[in-house]
């Protein structure tokens, strides 16, 4: 019964995710910090490359009852909701908008022992801010489509390092890596051709190789680097993902001006309370989840 709840859990773990993963402005990592994973899973990515066999074999296990979930979010979202967040994009912001700010409480109360309060802290936590902010301002700037069908060198360069750079996003709290490939132009491209393989059609299958490829060596360089800072910096990294999060509701509210045919951003007449508080009752939801777990374990 033990391990059936525990494949449960991971299966809607890996599933939230990926809904979260699949929308700009949402971050797949702030998911995984709320559901209190994020260490296991960054971990686990880092061990896959570099831990022994033992570690490797436990990494790939773990990994793979998250990824079966993030399987299943992701088609979902690409061939179901992708409709409904274009054509209820402001009752979705409102909603990611309530799971964000319901959400930093509970990230506050699970890293209390390590976040200490200092200048340097203070400052690293404007520094994470700034980074989500100037992430959505260039995608406002320079956001455009880029033609991913001209199968040659540059465009598998660029595709190469648009993936890579998108990973690194996406396993950040409060940075999307959906905005990353949205200001590189290749967000509706790359959904398109994974939406054609879903339909059995192969033609952009290479491209897609492509993106896998930039997505493990992403993974491989910073993966790494992450894992050190939560170890050995984790009171900064704490503050910087905080300041990330917090910064991502600019993000959300910008979120509109980003979809095919731009909308206005969300304003206080847009906003929904509704979906703001289901947001809310989620976070509690899995909150509820996640405690339930750890119970089970204890």
């Amino acid at each position: 019964m033990k391990k059936i709840k525990e494949y449960i859990v991971n299966f809607i773990n890996g599933f939230c995710m990926a809904l979260a993963d699949s929308v700009p402005g949402v971050s797949g990592g702030t998911v995984a910090f709320i559901l209190g994973f994020y260490d296991k899973f960054i971990t686990s990515l880092d061990d896959i490359f570099r831990g022994d066999w033992k570690h490797k074999k436990q990494a790939l296990i773990y990994l793979g009852k998250i990824g079966i979930g993030w399987i299943f979010g992701f088609a979902l979202a690409v061939l179901l909701l992708a409709n409904v967040f274009d054509k209820h994009i402001y009752a979705m912001s409102s909603l990611f908008i309530g799971f964000i700010i319901f959400a930093i409480p509970v990230v506050i109360k699970e890293e209390k022992k390590s976040l200490k309060f200092s200048f340097k802290n203070l400052i690293v936590m404007l520094l994470g801010a700034s980074l989500v902010i100037v992430i959505t301002y260039l995608n406002r700037v320079v956001g455009g489509t880029f033609n991913i069908d001209s199968f040659n060198l540059g465009t598998i360069l660029y595709v190469f390092l648009a993936a890579m750079l998108a990973i690194s996003a996406m396993v950040l709290p409060g940075v999307s890596g959906s905005t990353i490939l949205l200001i590189f132009g290749i967000y509706i491209p790359i959904i398109t051709k994974i939406k054609d393989i879903l339909h059995f059609n192969f033609q952009g299958l290479p491209i897609i190789i492509v993106f896998g490829l930039g997505v493990i060596v992403g993974v491989l360089y910073f993966i790494k680097l992450l894992r050190k800072c939560l170890e050995k910096q984790r009171s900064a990294t704490i503050y910087a993902i905080l300041g990330m999060m917090i910064a991502s509701i600019y993000s959300i509210i910008m979120g509109p001006t980003t979809l095919d045919v731009p909308l206005k951003y969300l304003t206080f007449d847009t906003f929904s309370i509704f979906y703001f508080i289901i947001g809310g009752l989620v976070i509690f939801s899995l909150e509820g989840l996640k405690n339930f777990l750890t119970k089970d374990k204890a």
